[in-house]
């Protein structure tokens, strides 16, 4: 990543996560009577269309800081975390989930633990503090929620459980979560263990923005030995040639995903040590991340963000 992506990245979340419209509200009613409002019910996630991508955008500005501190936003973003992951706004939101068991699941819940994995590396005790409560919880909920799934997801959206793994695995290496790490694994070995023959030729479909068969490779990466892992990848995904997606129309919510697609391709990719077809996929997202429409410019920047500060496979 060069500074100046960094830059424009981080100008795109900060203009997010203070954008309260327009807000895609997942809420379940109880009861009449219930207020919607989301400053309330969210005060640290109310922006940025919803709240998973909220939480997402906030991540990258953490992440940004970490590796670029000395960008020129670098004091903005640090000002705009202080004032969103304060004690009062995470207890609010604590709050919220401990009436909302399903709220986010496993989305959301993993990108809460990977914000809180990178506010760990970052150092900022306040921040990560301030975190840490509702971190704890959804850690508990997903290693629960892991432990208890007879079968994964395999969906190339938001329920997809090999993506929400990856985030939460990684979580669990930087806070020490040994539970979370045993049952991440064990369930990875269950779903995916005897899995062949991806089948590359029906990806994508028009809502992805995951490719289910490369989300599978990466968490099996980090899930099996290299011996292991190479003879399981050979018989899962003998070939990586994927065209980059098309998108034909970016005012679509839907559509818009494509371009998510893309960038999370190339995440997978370099994880999986084939920087050439990253670099193609990179090619087809990078220039519709930011100035563009809001269904894509509101949380684009975060899959950026991933793809390129990926950490390579060493033994491809």
């Amino acid at each position: 990543m060069t500074e100046e992506q960094a830059s424009a990245f981080a100008a795109a979340a900060l203009a997010n996560v203070t954008r309260e419209y327009p807000r895609h509200i997942s809420h379940l009613l109880k009861g009449p009577g219930e207020s919607l409002e989301q400053r309330t019910l969210h005060p640290a996630f109310f922006g940025s269309y919803d709240w998973h991508s909220a939480v997402h955008m906030h991540w990258t500005l953490a992440r940004l800081l970490r590796l670029y501190p000395g960008i020129s936003l670098a004091r903005t973003i640090a000002e705009r975390l202080d004032a969103h992951l304060s004690r009062p706004a995470l207890e609010a939101e604590l709050r919220y989930f401990v009436v909302s068991q399903t709220f986010e699941r496993p989305y959301g819940w993993a990108w809460l633990l990977e914000l809180q994995a990178e506010l760990l590396r970052l150092g900022n005790a306040r921040w990560s503090g301030a975190v840490q409560p509702l971190a704890a919880e959804l850690a508990q909920r997903m290693a629960s929620f892991v432990k208890g799934a007879p079968y994964p997801i395999r969906a190339g959206s938001h329920g997809n459980t090999a993506f929400a793994c990856l985030l939460s695995l990684d979580y669990a290496k930087v806070a020490g979560d040994s539970d979370l790490s045993d049952q991440i694994k064990a369930a990875a070995r269950r779903w995916y263990g005897s899995d062949r023959d991806a089948p590359l030729a029906y990806e994508p479909s028009l809502d992805d923005f995951l490719s289910p068969a490369l989300v599978e490779a990466a968490l099996m990466r980090e899930v099996l030995p290299p011996a292991e892992f190479g003879a399981w990848l050979k018989d899962f995904l003998p070939s990586m040639e994927l065209d980059p997606p098309k998108v034909a129309d970016r005012s679509d919510a839907k559509q818009s995903h494509l371009d998510g697609l893309a960038l999370s391709r190339a995440w997978c990719l370099t994880k999986l040590g084939q920087p050439e077809a990253a670099q193609r996929h990179l090619a087809a997202g990078l220039p519709h991340v930011v100035g563009g429409h809001y269904v894509g410019e509101h949380w684009l920047a975060s899959f950026a963000t991933l793809a390129l500060t990926a950490e390579a496979l060493k033994n491809p």
